[in-house]
């Protein structure tokens, strides 16, 4: 006779699962890859590391889910035309709260962490690249998405990885209606702004 599993088992197993991801989440947005131990990611899921392994197999295949929950749950819930500036304010506010809003910031604290990670880099800015192209009316669509998502990045990474003033301590207001208005030449679909916070 096979041993059953109660319900009760799987709604703990799922709990633990989520606490879990909310953990790496968060310290994979903090810390990057590298730097968030699988010990700390336990520690703050409340749970003994051992789980970590029992749920994911290994950090970097949580790191992979990660992303892609964070990535899949933002483009989800995000209509496209207010995703430049969603992303851009998750960039802007790097410890923000809601995990979906820290996909793009995650990728870049982890970035140079490894051949998985840089599947997941590219996975993702797909995603996020053919929302972008559905934005623009213009024969090179997919080229305009990928400088658009470009440049989302790189001022993320001004912003949160180099901390170049003044866009380091700038109102993220201001940065948001500054870009989305430029972004404008390039996405068609983007509601039109007159670059004004």
């Amino acid at each position: 006779m096979g041993t059953t599993v109660s319900e009760g088992q799987r709604r703990d197993a799922r709990n633990t699962r989520r606490r879990l991801m909310e953990a790496a989440a968060a310290l994979f947005a903090e810390r990057g890859y590298e730097r968030a131990t699988v010990r700390d990611i336990a520690d703050r899921a409340g749970v003994n590391q051992a789980l970590l392994f029992r749920y994911f197999g290994s950090k970097r295949a949580l790191f992979g889910e990660v992303i892609a929950h964070n990535g899949e749950e933002q483009l989800r819930t995000t209509p496209p035309h207010e995703l430049p500036e969603t992303a851009l304010r998750g960039l802007l506010g790097h410890g923000a709260k809601e995990p979906g809003t820290r996909a793009l910031a995650t990728l870049l604290r982890s970035v140079d962490s490894g051949d998985e990670i840089g599947t997941a880099v590219r996975a993702i800015s797909d995603d996020y690249a053919r929302v972008l192209a559905s934005l623009s009316s213009a024969d090179n669509h997919e080229l305009r998405a990928d400088l658009a998502l470009s440049w989302l990045l790189g001022i993320g990474m001004m912003r949160v990885l180099v901390g170049k003033e003044p866009l380091a301590d700038a109102d993220p207001d201001e940065v948001c209606a500054l870009v989305t208005a430029a972004l404008g030449t390039l996405l068609d679909g983007l509601p039109a702004t007159d670059g004004r916070p």
